[in-house]
């Protein structure tokens, strides 16, 4: 099964979009190439469930980063190299021959500029495989957990005849059958081959822009440990894509699942649960972490609950669209499989009152699901001295400091259950009561 996350949890983490400042992608988005891109694109779609797999592409990425290649491909060269290998040819030798003659003589008759865009490509792929060599040869396969890849790429390059072909002088004229030879070689008997050549670079591209984000920015690579270990321990997580984010620590276990969390608003608490959700994601996908230490217990899956909105085509309220979010989330987690569900200050749409119970209840009912991991946050502080009780139950909070009537945060988490209540003082401090009297 595939690692569940809805729109609604993309969104709210800002993971996706090519084109959206401030998403997580747009962040990692240093590839060169479109194959690369693609190749992104698709990691973010589908991250891992195994420990394994997720340990062996961030020692990948590791890897890289202690390498400090620049990317060494020619940009134009590889992407003419896969316009001629999709062109395709012919099955038989003697038909390639004849459609090449029949092209060159064309391009001398008339403004035909297939037979040299065919030249183009074929001389682009040669300079691209005989780069291609020298960088596999130049980067080691010892101790390297690209070796594996290494190797195979070798062993194509290896061939005599791609041998010979990275040998030809590309500035000199060739002969048709030589040109039909090469086309009948690349785009036929060695179609499969070249793809995997393509593959080889585009996984360069990310490995080199991945790690290169995470030596310019600091990050780190988690270490996924087995899902019933029910751990996630991280040190100064942060969000990636704030400058300067302040980074705290948390640790959570089968012991102390659930996190209460509590603090008033601007305090940092849905920073803090967005920081956690895409520090999560991110190491599913074997990525950096914005953290000094990270190590998690793979999860199936990843909800949050934190900017709901109404939804007036379906008629739902505030408060019912909240709801929703929250069944949604309680049939995820009654499959019995492992999941990390945030939810930001609980039934914020309702009165005090149904806030207060529905928020109790709610948090009382996960708490029971000892394979989740539940951060709950909420300013509705009296919920959680009714939790004391609950011994899975972690209680932290993101403090206020008063500069005389101004109010001052430090985004830093605290354990407990915060006191601060501000709320009329920053109405005062807007002086909103005066400009209602004048």
């Amino acid at each position: 099964m595939s690692f569940r996350i809805d729109k609604q949890t993309l969104d709210e983490l800002n993971l996706l979009g090519k084109f959206r400042h401030g998403s997580v992608y747009h962040l990692f988005n240093q590839v060169k190439t479109r194959g690369g891109e693609q190749l992104l694109e698709n990691m973010f779609r589908y991250p891992l469930e195994d420990a394994a797999d997720i340990n062996e592409r961030s020692s990948i990425f590791r890897s890289f980063q202690q390498l400090q290649l620049a990317f060494p491909f020619d940009v134009q060269q590889v992407s003419l190299m896969r316009e001629y290998l999709d062109a395709g040819t012919g099955t038989n030798i003697l038909m390639v021959a004849a459609d090449t003659l029949i092209k060159k003589m064309l391009s001398s008759l008339t403004r035909d500029q297939r037979y040299k865009k065919n030249i183009q490509g074929l001389q682009a792929t040669i300079l691209t495989l005989q780069r291609c060599y020298a960088v596999a040869e130049m980067i080691p396969v010892h101790n390297n957990p690209f070796s594996g890849r290494l190797k195979a790429i070798k062993q194509i390059l290896a061939n005599n005849q791609l041998q010979k072909l990275r040998d030809t002088d590309i500035y000199k004229a060739l002969s048709i059958k030589t040109i039909a030879l090469y086309d009948h070689l690349l785009k036929t008997r060695l179609h499969k081959e070249m793809a995997n050549i393509l593959s080889f670079i585009y996984e360069l591209d990310v490995n080199i822009a991945v790690s290169d984000v995470a030596a310019a920015k600091g990050f780190i690579y988690a270490t996924a440990l087995p899902a019933e270990r029910n751990v996630l321990s991280a040190q100064k997580i942060a969000h990636p894509c704030i400058d300067g984010a302040v980074g705290n620590s948390l640790h959570m276990g089968e012991n102390s699942n659930v996190v209460f969390l509590t603090g008033a608003n601007m305090a940092g608490k849905s920073t803090l649960m967005k920081s956690i959700g895409i520090g999560m994601y991110l190491a599913h996908m074997g990525f950096p972490v914005a953290a000094s230490h990270m190590e998690f217990s793979v999860r199936q899956g990843l909800y949050t609950s934190i900017n709901v909105a109404d939804n007036i085509s379906l008629g739902y309220s505030h408060f019912y669209a909240e709801v929703i979010r929250v069944k949604q989330a309680a049939e995820a987690a009654s499959t019995g499989q492992r999941l990390m569900l945030m939810f930001d200050e609980l039934f914020k749409g309702t009165n005090v009152k149904d806030a207060y119970d529905g928020t109790l209840a709610v948090t009382e009912a996960f708490s029971e699901y000892r394979d989740c991991l539940f951060i709950v946050s909420t300013h509705i502080i009296e919920v959680g001295e009714a939790l004391k009780g609950k011994p899975n139950i972690q209680f932290r909070y993101l403090p206020t400091v008063m500069d005389g009537a101004r109010p001052r945060y430090t985004y830093q988490l605290q354990e407990g259950i915060t006191e601060d209540r501000q709320g009329m003082m920053i109405i005062r401090n807007e002086k909103i009561l005066e400009l209602i009297n004048s």
